[in-house]
């Protein structure tokens, strides 16, 4: 079989047009057609004028998902650790041991990323609730969501620790507001300190 077909342009049948070699770019050994023929539209997935990041809805799947892999991690390491002191006291050995060790890996594992995928759920909710009612996406929004967050968690709990996680939330939601402004960099916190202290 010949390969003079890879040097012609795709037809189906019509009279293709007359083109010189030179003008014709293959894709690819495989892909033989002329790629004038393709659609030239922006190849990126944001549509002209819109803005170039991700929103707090888009961002909030891979928040959800990262805090369930890392509570699973954590909690696994913790069941891990918890599991070894308890056969070691119990003096439990082989396959007993074993098995007592994936009891505890997996039962603490799944319990600490149910935990942090719930408030990841939560903190996401409120970030997007507010984001909608206020309408734009700043530093506000990620204190108010953070607090929000913490009181709900707590809110079984009675009022007492309810405020509590609504000052942890709070707290902490402030405190990644405060390294996100000034980059992770002590220099700009000092600079921020002396502009509004």
């Amino acid at each position: 079989m010949s390969d003079d077909y890879l040097s012609k342009p795709l037809s189906f049948g019509g009279p293709s047009p007359a083109l010189p070699s030179q003008q014709i770019q293959p894709l690819s050994p495989y892909l033989n057609y002329d790629t004038r023929y393709l659609q030239s539209q922006p190849e990126f997935i944001f549509p002209e004028g819109a803005s170039k990041q991700r929103g707090r809805f888009e961002l909030a799947f891979s928040q959800i998902g990262s805090s369930a892999m890392i509570g699973a991690g954590i909690g696994g390491m913790a069941g891990f650790y918890n599991g070894m002191r308890a056969t070691a006291l119990a003096n439990q050995t082989g396959k007993l041991r074993r098995t007592q060790l994936l009891n505890h890996v997996m039962k603490q594992g799944a319990a600490t990323a149910n935990t942090l995928g719930t408030v990841a759920v939560m903190y996401s909710a409120f970030g997007v609730l507010l984001q909608f009612v206020r309408g734009e996406d700043d530093e506000i929004n990620t204190i108010a969501a953070g607090g929000a967050t913490g009181l709900l968690y707590k809110s079984t709990a009675g009022l007492r620790k309810c405020a509590l996680g609504g000052g942890i939330g709070l707290a902490l939601s402030g405190l990644y507001v405060l390294w996100g402004i000034t980059g992770g960099s002590s220099k700009n916190l000092k600079e921020l300190r002396s502009q509004y202290l």
